[in-house]
């Protein structure tokens, strides 16, 4: 069974590739900067990118089963190309939202598409849902450097923010072990819940420095984020936020029951990753 981890560059696609070869297998790995992947000696790469489909169909060539970076915009020049290469099994990294996306008009935004994409195609499936990643809050690490000071707006909302390594050994476990995980959404977090400002304390005790949190009003959130992201974006993670403060996010067992170990803490990633907010 030849397994094609596509985004093998990327933050969680680069860690799998690392989970697979631990496990005893050699997947193919598609990037389209082989140097900067800098992948294990052994593992076969194809040059390429998702996001242009040219370079698909020989990358996709003998293989059975996909993990799927996510990319909505070319989901469908990959479904077509997988479906022409015979894939039988595609594991996509999705995303918490696609559950709350499904209720959009029209419902076609991101990890829904994608999701909906995959399903209507006739693949075998799983997808992996993880919520907010704890390297998001590397955003930070300037505005602590410059000036101990991180600005967010609803100081209340609570995440289970989870870290890349864990979504990564979800998804060797998932690959490896297809008939107990076909047809599954499996939602995953990290192992508890904190606000904003718990996570700048926990930061500031990993770098021996006392931290500020400032909460900001939407209003003000908006027009410092809009400029950089395009307001649409930034009015749906304000909306997240506000969500997360009406309605707190609970840490979800999948990492411990399917790996067989606890999700990594948030103190251990601020610890492991100390370095770039110093």
């Amino acid at each position: 069974m030849t397994i094609l981890v596509t985004g093998a560059t990327a933050s969680v696609g680069r860690l799998l590739v690392d989970e697979l070869v631990s496990a005893g297998v050699q997947p193919r790995a598609l990037t389209s900067n082989p140097k900067r992947a800098a992948l294990p000696d052994g593992v076969e790469v194809a040059r390429g990118y998702l996001g242009r489909p040219e370079t698909l169909p020989a990358a996709l060539e003998g293989v059975d089963t996909v993990y799927l970076a996510p990319l909505p915009a070319y989901v469908d020049d990959f479904v077509r190309c997988a479906r022409d290469a015979g894939v039988r099994r595609v594991v996509v990294l999705s995303g918490e939202p696609a559950e709350y996306e499904a209720q959009g008009d029209p419902p076609t935004w991101h990890y829904y598409r994608i999701e909906r994409a995959i399903e209507a195609a006739g693949f075998e499936w799983t997808f992996l849902r993880p919520g907010q990643f704890m390297n998001n809050t590397l955003d930070w690490a300037a505005s602590i450097k410059a000036e101990g000071v991180v600005q967010m707006p609803y100081a209340g909302a609570v995440q289970t923010p989870i870290d890349l390594g864990d979504i990564a050994a979800v998804a060797r476990v998932v690959l490896l072990s297809e008939e107990r995980y076909g047809g599954r959404k499996i939602t995953m977090s990290g192992p508890e819940g904190l606000t904003a400002p718990e996570q700048v304390e926990q930061i500031g005790a990993a770098i021996g420095r006392e931290l500020k949190f400032e909460e900001l009003t939407p209003q003000q959130y908006l027009d410092n984020l809009a400029p950089i992201t395009g307001l649409e974006t930034a009015h749906w993670l304000l909306d997240g936020f506000r969500m997360m403060a009406e309605y707190p996010m609970r840490p979800e067992p999948a990492v411990a029951e399917i790996t067989g170990r606890p999700a990594a803490t948030y103190r251990e990633w601020a610890v492991a990753n100390a370095e770039a907010f110093r």
